[in-house]
Formats: C-alpha cells, sequence, structure tokens
C-alpha cells in the first residue's frame, strides 16, 4: 500500500489550481449529530497540511471557522436551493451577497457547486441546473468575483450511458441536449473544471467477479487494456476518469478540464457491500494520494495531473442507506484515524481496527507530529528478508544496531529487525512518498514502536 500525503498546493485560482502536479482535498460533510465544533475541525485540518476542503452548503459556523486559515474552500448551493436559482437573477444575487460575498476574502472561496448529483435527484432538478449555473456566473460577474470563483456542478457517473471500455464512454442520451451541452458550453466560457463524483468501490462492489480488487486499490495487477484505443490501464479509477473524457470529447468538448470532486471506499459495509473494510479502504486512500502526487494524469489525458477531493473528512452516522454510507471518513467525529493515515509526512495508510473509536495515546510532547516505519507483520517473510535485505544494503540503512550483541538485536526476530531497518531508511530519506513500502512489507505509524528495550530514531 501506499502514502497517503496531503501536502497541498496553494495556488491563485480554481480555473489555474491544477497547473502543475496533482492536488489532494477533502470533503467536510457533516450529516451527523457528533461532530466537533468547526473551529476544531479547522485545527485537524491544519494539523494534518489539508488545506483544500469541500463543503455541501454554506453553513455560516463553517465558513467562519475557516476564515484566516490558509484554506482554500469550495462551497455548494444545495440541490432544493436550484428552482429558485433558476427562476430569479435576484434571488442569486442575494445568495452571493449573503453567502460568498461576506465571507470573502477572509475565506478563501474558490469554486461553487450548483447542486451535486443533480440527474439522480429524486426532486427532479435537471431542468433547472444549468439557468441555476448561468445565474449563479451573472451573480459572480455582477460583484466582480468571477475571476476569482469559479462554478461547476458535480455529476455522478451514472450519468453516463457507457463506461467500459473507458473509449466508449458517452453520456445518456436524453441529457445531451438539454444539460450536458449547455452546462460543458458554460464551463468552457468560465475556464471553469467538470466536477465528478467517481467510486471505484461501486463498481467492484457489483462487479466483483469480473474486476480484480488489486485494479480497484491502485495495488500492482496486470492491467487492462481498452481494446478501442489500446491505452492501457492499471487503475479502476483511471478508467472511469477517461471514460467522462471520452465522454465530453463525443460532444465536442475535449478541451473542458475535469475535477474528481469525491472519491473514497468505506472502511466497513453491510454483509452484501463486497470489498468493504478499513483494509481496503487504506489501500485505497493511500493508493489514491501516492498516484495523484505522481503528477502523471491518465492514459487518455496523461499531460493533466489528476485533481482529487478524498470522501470523507468524518464518518456521518445521520446518513442513511447501507452500513457503507456511514463509513467512508478517515476520521471518527472524535477526530481519531478510522485506519493509520499519515496526512503530512508521507507513509502508508493500515487498518486501525474495524468500526471501533480508538482512544488517543497519550504521546509526550517531543514526539508530538512524528511518525515511524514498520515492517507489517501479516506479510511474508520472503517480503520482508528481502526488504530487510534492500535496506541494509542498496539503501544504506543504519542496521548496525541489529546485529548481535547491538542495541537492537533483542527481539531476534525477522519483524523487529526489519522494522529498525526500514524505520531507519524512512528517517533518513525524510520520511518522503513511498519510501515506507517495500512492496507493501511496511507502513507508518504515529506512536513509537515497542520492540524490547530498542528505540527507534525519529531522524537522521
Amino acid at each position: 500500500m501506499a502514502a497517503l500525503v496531503l501536502s497541498l498546493l496553494i495556488l491563485s485560482s480554481f480555473s489555474a489550481i491544477y497547473a502543475d502536479s496533482g492536488m489532494i482535498g477533502v470533503n467536510y460533510g457533516r450529516i451527523a449529530d457528533n461532530l466537533s465544533a468547526p473551529e476544531k475541525v479547522v485545527q485537524l485540518l491544519k494539523s494534518q497540511g489539508i488545506n483544500r476542503v469541500k463543503l455541501y452548503d454554506t453553513e455560516a459556523t463553517v465558513l467562519t471557522a475557516l476564515a484566516n486559515s490558509g484554506i482554500k474552500v469550495v462551497v455548494s448551493l444545495p440541490n432544493e436551493n436550484l428552482a429558485s436559482a433558476a427562476a430569479d437573477q435576484k434571488y442569486t444575487d442575494d445568495w452571493v451577497q449573503q453567502n460568498i460575498k461576506k465571507y470573502i476574502p477572509a475565506t478563501d472561496i474558490e469554486a461553487i457547486a450548483v447542486g451535486n448529483e443533480v440527474f439522480v435527484d429524486p426532486r427532479n432538478t435537471t431542468k433547472y441546473l444549468v439557468p441555476a449555473m448561468t445565474n449563479v456566473q451573472s451573480s459572480l460577474v455582477k460583484f466582480n468575483l468571477d475571476k476569482s470563483i469559479k462554478i461547476s456542478s458535480p455529476i455522478a457517473l451514472s450519468a453516463l450511458a457507457s463506461s467500459y471500455p473507458p473509449s466508449s464512454g458517452s453520456f445518456k442520451p436524453e441529457l445531451i441536449e438539454p444539460v450536458i451541452k449547455p452546462m460543458l458550453d458554460l464551463l468552457r466560457k468560465t475556464s471553469s473544471h467538470l466536477m465528478v463524483n467517481a467510486y471505484p468501490f461501486f463498481a467492484y462492489a457489483a462487479n466483483a467477479d469480473k474486476i480484480s480488487l488489486d485494479y480497484a486499490l491502485f495495488k500492482e495487477n496486470a492491467g487492462n487494456v481498452d481494446s478501442g484505443n489500446g491505452l492501457k490501464y492499471n487503475s479502476l479509477l483511471d478508467a472511469q476518469i477517461d471514460a467522462v473524457f471520452a465522454a465530453m470529447s463525443a460532444v465536442g468538448f475535449n478541451d473542458v478540464k475535469l475535477v474528481v470532486t469525491e472519491t473514497g471506499w468505506p472502511s466497513a459495509g453491510d454483509e452484501n457491500e463486497i470489498g468493504a473494510g478499513s483494509a481496503n479502504a487504506a489501500a485505497y486512500n493511500g493508493g489514491l494520494v501516492k498516484r495523484v502526487l505522481t503528477g502523471n494524469g491518465t492514459p487518455l489525458k496523461p499531460k493533466e495531473p489528476l485533481n482529487v477531493y478524498l470522501f470523507a473528512l468524518f464518518n456521518e452516522n445521520q446518513k442513511t442507506g447501507p452500513t457503507s454510507e456511514r463509513n467512508y471518513g478517515l476520521f471518527y467525529p472524535n477526530e481519531n484515524k478510522v485506519y493509520d493515515v499519515s496526512l503530512s509526512s508521507g507513509g502508508k495508510s493500515t487498518p486501525v481496527e474495524d468500526n471501533k473509536e480508538k482512544a488517543t495515546p497519550v504521546v509526550p510532547s517531543s514526539q508530538v507530529g512524528q511518525t515511524w516505519c514498520v515492517a507489517n507483520g501479516k506479510t511474508t517473510k520472503e517480503k520482508l528478508q528481502e526488504g530487510l535485505d534492500y535496506a541494509c544494503g542498496e539503501g544504506r540503512a543504519d542496521c548496525g544496531p541489529i546485529q548481535p550483541g547491538a542495541t537492537c538485536y533483542d527481539p531476534e526476530s525477522l519483524e523487529a529487525h526489519a522494522s529498525y531497518a526500514f524505520n531507519s531508511y524512512y528517517q533518513k530519506n525524510a520520511r518522503g512518498v513511498g519510501t515506507c513500502d517495500f512492496k507493501g512489507a511496511a507502513y507508518v505509524v504515529s506512536q513509537p514502536p515497542k520492540y524490547g528495550k530498542c528505540e527507534f530514531p525519529t531522524g537522521h
């Protein structure tokens, strides 16, 4: 599994925020009755190095808490407001004044999501979407905010009639003329991105007999070749994104860029939700961030870095639907991690414990913010030995302390010795992305490792 690093970029506008390398943000949903106050949540975001967040409304307490935080914000105009926004320019003028202009520049709002997955909204709000987006854009222009704040609307992959192979991607015919083309035209004119919510979990859970779990989780796999254009895919998310690019190209909008506004993997689910679990969630999010931070694009758009917002910051206990819906969070409401995820310094993601709230251990102040690399005791002895040999050899880790008679020779076990060597290599390489992996034989922890009386260094 891979590093989950949220070292995010602070750039000038939504139209240019993804110019040079991949970006990771996080969705801050609040359908729960047990979340911390927004001020505490902002401190959590900052402590984890997260400087981009997406909201599902314009809640005053949240926007106020985000003021002067250095965190860029995407806000949302909810689906229930679309009819009013479509019908009356004065409504959007007032909405922008009260929900946007009132908070800037202290709160750094960079984009507005007009609606969310409108095409599947049971209130049948699709017909209002483009008029509402147009009116919001006109209001931004009126208040001279259109250069710094962009608009879009997140679509679900269910908007596609075809997504496999990716080159065959196409929108549902009934959506193309009424809403897809005019929406994409507005995005093109305003230099905005199409927002897409993409969940490999759903595709895998529904087709586990046909889709490789490793392919869905960014792990090593044989890949899939698109029979239409010969491009090879090594991750399901890349394939889903390119299906949307192909669909846009098919209707004449090959130049509109894309941002993944939701993606994630649940740490728990019902019995029939195949693949749900903390180990897979850790693998998906860890692999995703490592994938994004390479700066590489998809096979179809190799020069356009991947930009995503993880779903979600917290488990939300009041969400309806299957168990998975309440278990997408990186954190429990008490701000403890659902699985071990290093959001600031590099490392691997690994489960803490399924579906149980963990108490925060008391850590000496000198160790706050430190991370260590340890061996994964569940991997094979061959992998551990291979990693140990590399770390102590080509990797130039300091393996003197695990030699016979030295301070960390006891306990005399492969896991303990590999952990010391892996950690030495990790620390010597400044805890960088991918330096605590060893082909899945290692992961990052935020508490000091305990192997006998051996003390693991935290830097070199």
